[in-house]
């Protein structure tokens, strides 16, 4: 009897679960929930200290949701779903139904359109390097953002690409999708929005390369939660830590990667 081959991409969707973390977003989150829904099995919240019903309102439209009981930070947020889904992914390899293979990050408020996951799990059935980090990247059709975020997007993706010494066109999408390997590696550093890109330094040091999915530039009536001044005096220190830190080999792990891929 002849083996039947599953498609690639029914696999690697099977194996992704999403991360949303929220705050304060009662008004979108069930309707976000609902689509992910759609494109994925397992869809975790992570309600970083809310007052309002964000909680509620995504367990009613059929997220699993994790509370913390006081605002720590999206990157704390971030960093406890992806715990949640590290410790499942162990559970599988002991057994488990649910292998978790892939995470899936994505915004609360409307940002990013779920039904563009598939774009990510495209990429990742199709990605030729094994150390792959896919991120979402608004600036190719960058009309509907924001003159100011868009001047300062590009300027801080410069910065942060010369740091990573890769070219990363949009580091500050918070819409992506990484490799439950590269996990561990995660659980630390910063707790606010500086963690997004420390996570993309990160992967860069662990040998992994960003490969940029082109996805939509939404924004309607979100209001931002970032802190302009504090958030900037983070994003320095955490340039000066890792500019003078950052060893020039760490691609080391992605060539050798590679280079076994081509032997396979």
């Amino acid at each position: 009897m002849t083996k039947i081959e599953r498609d690639p991409l029914a696999q690697i969707r099977s194996q992704t679960a999403a991360v949303i973390p929220a705050y304060q977003d009662e008004k979108h989150i069930g309707d976000i929930v609902r689509r992910v829904r759609r494109q994925l099995d397992h869809v975790l919240v992570v309600d970083d200290g809310s007052t309002d019903q964000t909680a509620q309102r995504a367990r009613k439209a059929g997220a699993d949701v994790i509370v913390h009981s006081e605002n720590r930070g999206k990157g704390e947020a971030i960093k406890t779903g992806l715990g949640h889904w590290l410790a499942a992914a162990t559970l599988s390899s002991g057994g488990s139904d649910l292998a978790v293979a892939w995470a899936v990050l994505l915004d609360s408020d409307g940002q990013h359109l779920p039904e563009e996951i598939d774009r990510f799990l495209a990429a990742a059935a199709s990605a030729t390097a094994r150390l792959t980090f896919f991120l979402g990247n608004r600036m190719d059709n960058a009309a509907g953002m924001p003159f100011i975020r868009r001047v300062v997007n590009r300027c801080m993706s410069r910065q942060i690409s010369r740091v990573c010494k890769q070219e990363i066109p949009d580091t500050q999408c918070g819409f992506r999708m990484l490799d439950s390997q590269l996990i561990p590696e995660l659980l630390g550093g910063g707790d606010r929005f500086d963690y997004e890109t420390e996570v993309l330094i990160i992967a860069s040091r662990e040998g992994y390369r960003i490969e940029s999915v082109p996805i939509t530039t939404v924004y309607t009536d979100q209001v931002s939660k970032i802190r302009p001044l504090r958030d900037a005096v983070r994003f320095l220190k955490l340039m000066w830590r890792y500019r003078t830190n950052l060893a020039p080999t760490i691609y080391a792990g992605a060539a050798a990667a590679t280079k076994s891929d081509r032997e396979e």
